[in-house]
């Protein structure tokens, strides 16, 4: 039995749909998704068996015009993830278009390593008509030789399943890289805090959730087989924690319940889940912080 395996990386602007691809690959929800753009900071990895062939996707933050010191450090996560994998796909919106975005994603992918295979996958088909889709096809293989192109929608499933059996075909022969009944190789620890966080991003507004991350400071694994988690919610400033906490504790209360029934979910058992909003104002510039969201801290502007 000839066996193949290898890394994907999805690349892409933020709210492609990189993240819904992932989890629709892999069957699971492995990374989170929300309406907010950039919600993705680490290279989560979901794993998907395809006949013989076991694909392991790293869904990479969002490519955009980095400003902070945050944002380099995702977009560099980014560009990593894509120039360790054995094939590369990009997602674009077909309702978006050629934007400026995929444009300079275009320019980065030249500087890729030679013979790496790279496939262009226009999500979200249902929003344009067919010939607005045709034109979008021809303008981005004018500008970049891609190995194929998809049409998908990775919310309702279009198309998914003739990516997934190319990307199988396309890898190289390798024994499986994990056990076959493992989705993902982030720690549960982090995907406890992502999904914690996601519910986070779903109920504030504007700029907080970039402000704040999710750390998960302990877990406990209980006799009765359900387990404690603990974790801490760092925002910058009094008044965000003021935000999160809500109104008599409403905000919070409500992120705890969401969080805790996707985590039983999730992991098929009772959990005890215990939120904690902590002041840290500078968590941004943090190295510590970083580490914790596998992003790599660069000094200065690197």
């Amino acid at each position: 039995m000839t066996t193949r395996a290898g890394f994907i990386a999805l690349i892409g602007e933020p709210n492609a749909g990189k993240s819904t691809l992932t989890n629709r690959m892999v069957g699971a929800k492995v990374s989170i998704v929300t309406h907010k753009v950039q919600t993705t900071r680490t290279r989560i990895r979901g794993v998907a068996m395809e006949g013989e062939s076991q694909l392991v996707f790293v869904d990479t933050p969002g490519l955009f015009q980095p400003r902070r010191r945050l944002d380099r450090a995702m977009v560099a996560a980014a560009w990593g993830g894509a120039s360790d994998a054995d094939v590369i796909v990009l997602l674009i919106e077909a309702h978006r278009g050629m934007t400026d975005g995929v444009k300079r994603i275009l320019d980065g992918l030249q500087d890729l390593p030679r013979g790496r295979k790279v496939a262009l996958a226009i999500n979200k088909i249902d929003r344009v008509k067919a010939e607005d889709l045709l034109a979008l096809t021809q303008k981005m293989n004018e500008a970049y030789a891609f190995a194929e192109t998809f049409m998908i929608s990775a919310e309702r499933g279009h198309g998914v399943d003739a990516l997934r059996k190319w990307l199988a075909a396309e890898l190289p022969e390798s024994p499986w890289l994990y056990p076959e009944d493992q989705i993902a190789d982030l720690p549960m620890r982090m995907i406890a805090a992502e999904m914690t966080r996601e519910k986070l991003t779903l109920r504030l507004h504007q700029e907080l959730p970039y402000q704040l991350t999710v750390e998960t400071e302990q877990w406990e694994e209980r006799k009765d087989g359900s387990a404690r988690i603990d974790q801490i919610i760092y925002v910058t400033r009094d008044g965000h924690k003021g935000i999160v906490l809500g109104k008599k504790g409403e905000t919070i209360k409500a992120v705890s319940q969401a969080a805790r029934a996707e985590l039983e979910e999730f992991l098929g058992r009772k959990v005890h889940l215990f939120l904690q909003v902590k002041v840290r104002e500078n968590w941004l510039e943090e190295a510590e912080r970083y580490s914790e969201m596998g992003l790599e801290f660069k000094d200065g502007n690197a």
